[in-house]
C-alpha cells in the first residue's frame, strides 16, 4: 500500500493514471534523466549547405496577386524552407535505460529550436526524475516567463521534451499516453488529407480521387500562397461539387483576409453548404476580429496551429472566437495541448490538431490527445505517412487506412524509430 507521501508524490507524474499504473510508475522508483540527445532531420537529407540556403520568403514590399483593394503588401505570407522537409527529433533516456522519442516542430531553422534545449532546458533537467513530466513542462516554461518568452523556438524546444517524456512515462507504467491522458473515447481517429490541382477541372479530379481513396473529409487552400490560382473561388466550388452530400470540405487561407473582406468572401461559402471549416482566415494577432467573423457568417471558424501557448487559447476562448481549434502539439507540448483541449471542450469547442510536416512523435502524440479528447472530431495528414518521414521510419508503422489512423495501443507513444533507417535523414 502507498504511503499519503508516496501517493501524493505519485499525482505530480500523471494525474490520470489508474491506481494499478500509478502502483507501476512507484514501483519503478525515480527515474533520473540522464541524457537528452537532438536530431535534426531532413528529406532530402541535403548536407552540404549553409542553412540559408533552406529558407526563403518573397521579396520585402512584394504584392500579393488579387486586384482593386484586395491587392497589397503581403504581411500573411510565411518564410518557407524550399521544398525541404526538416524537423527536431528529441531523444530523453533516464538512468535505467528507459528512452522516450519527442519532436519540436522546426521547418525553419532547426539549429535555434536544438540551441534552446541544449543550453536553456538541459542543463536543469538533467538528474530530475522523468516521472514528474507536467512538473518538469512547468519548469521548462517558467525558465524564461519573467524574460518574455512563451512562444516560438521556446515552446517548439519545450514540446519536444514534453513529448519524448510522456512516451517515457507511458513506459514506466506499461500503457498507452492515451490511457495515461484519461482513456480512449475511441481508437480510430478519422483523418483528412489535402485537395491538390490549380485550376477547377484538377482541382475537382483531385478531389474524386481522395473520395476512391476513402477520405470524405478533405482540405485544400484558398487565398494562400502565391500562385495566380491561389484566389481563384471556382476551385473551391469544384471540389465542394466533387465531394457532394459524401462528406465536407475543409478551406485554409494562411491569414489572407482583413475582416471586411473575409465577410463578404464567407458569404459566398457559406452557400457552398458542405464546408465543414475556414481556417486561419485572419492574422492570429487579430482574436476580436475573429470572433466578429464568428458571429457574421455561418461556416465554422478554425483557428489554433499559429499560437503556442495556453494562454493565448484562453484568450480565444474567451472571445468566443473559434468554432474548431487546430494547436500543434509539436509547437505546444502534450501536457499544455491536453490543457487546451479541457478548455475548448469546457467553451464547447471542438478539437483537431494540426499535424503537418513532422515525423511518427509529433504523429503518434497528435492521435492520442484525439483518442483520449471527447471534443476531437479529425486529425490532419492522412496520407504523409507514405513519405519518407513517414512508416518508413519506423520499427512497427502507425496503421494509417484511408480517411482514418488507429491508435497505438503499445506502452507510450507506441512508436519506435529504426534508428539505421533514420540515420539516412539526419544532418546534425
Amino acid at each position: 500500500m502507498l504511503s499519503r507521501r508516496q501517493f501524493l508524490s505519485s499525482l505530480l507524474a500523471a494525474p490520470f493514471l489508474t491506481a494499478e499504473a500509478r502502483a507501476a510508475v512507484e514501483a519503478a522508483g525515480p527515474q533520473p534523466i540522464e541524457k537528452i540527445e537532438t536530431f535534426i532531420i531532413r528529406d532530402p537529407p541535403i548536407r552540404d549547405k549553409p542553412e540559408s540556403f533552406f529558407v526563403s520568403m518573397p521579396p520585402v514590399g512584394q504584392l500579393n496577386n488579387r486586384k482593386g483593394m484586395a491587392s497589397r503588401i503581403d504581411r500573411a505570407e510565411t518564410v518557407r524552407q524550399g521544398g525541404y522537409r526538416q524537423t527536431l527529433l528529441v531523444k530523453i533516456t533516464t538512468k535505467d535505460g528507459i528512452h522516450g522519442w519527442g519532436e519540436g516542430h522546426a521547418v525553419m531553422t532547426p539549429r535555434v529550436v536544438k540551441t534552446v534545449i541544449s543550453d536553456m532546458f538541459e542543463p536543469i533537467l538533467i538528474g530530475e526524475d522523468a516521472r514528474n513530466v507536467e512538473v518538469l513542462w512547468e519548469k521548462m516554461y517558467s525558465t524564461q516567463r519573467l524574460r518574455g518568452y512563451s512562444t516560438g523556438y521556446f515552446t517548439r524546444a519545450a514540446a519536444g521534451i514534453d513529448i519524448a517524456l510522456w512516451d517515457i512515462l507511458g513506459k514506466i507504467a506499461g500503457l498507452s499516453v492515451s490511457r495515461l491522458l484519461g482513456g480512449n473515447y475511441r481508437t480510430t481517429i478519422p483523418t483528412y488529407q489535402g485537395v491538390g490541382g490549380d485550376s477547377p477541372a484538377s482541382t475537382r479530379e483531385s478531389a474524386n480521387e481522395l473520395l476512391g481513396l476513402g477520405y470524405t473529409i478533405m482540405k485544400m487552400g484558398f487565398s494562400k500562397g502565391r500562385g495566380a490560382h491561389a484566389s481563384n473561388f471556382d476551385r473551391v466550388i469544384a471540389a465542394s461539387e466533387a465531394i457532394g452530400d459524401k462528406g465536407e470540405l475543409l478551406i485554409d487561407s494562411l491569414g489572407a483576409y482583413k475582416l471586411h473582406e473575409a465577410t463578404k468572401v464567407g458569404r459566398d461559402i457559406d452557400a457552398l453548404g458542405n464546408i465543414g471549416w475556414w481556417e486561419d482566415v485572419l492574422i492570429p494577432e487579430d482574436m476580436d476580429g475573429y470572433a466578429r467573423l464568428a458571429d457574421a457568417i455561418d461556416t465554422p471558424i478554425c483557428a489554433g496551429e499559429q499560437y503556442s501557448n495556453q494562454f493565448q487559447f484562453r484568450d480565444l476562448f474567451a472571445k468566443r472566437a473559434v468554432d474548431i481549434i487546430n494547436p500543434d502539439i509539436a509547437r505546444i507540448g502534450l501536457t499544455a495541448s491536453k490543457r487546451i483541449a479541457v478548455m475548448a471542450d469546457v467553451h464547447n469547442v471542438l478539437l483537431s490538431p494540426h499535424c503537418s510536416m513532422g515525423t511518427a512523435p509529433y504523429r503518434a502524440a497528435s492521435i492520442h490527445l484525439c483518442a483520449c479528447s471527447p471534443n476531437s472530431v479529425i486529425l490532419e495528414g492522412g496520407e504523409t505517412y507514405k513519405q519518407n518521414f513517414g512508416n518508413a521510419l519506423l520499427r512497427k508503422p502507425l496503421n494509417y487506412k484511408g480517411g482514418s489512423v488507429e491508435t497505438p495501443q503499445d506502452p507510450g507513444l507506441g512508436v519506435d524509430f529504426d534508428e539505421e533507417a533514420l540515420r539516412e535523414f539526419i544532418v546534425g
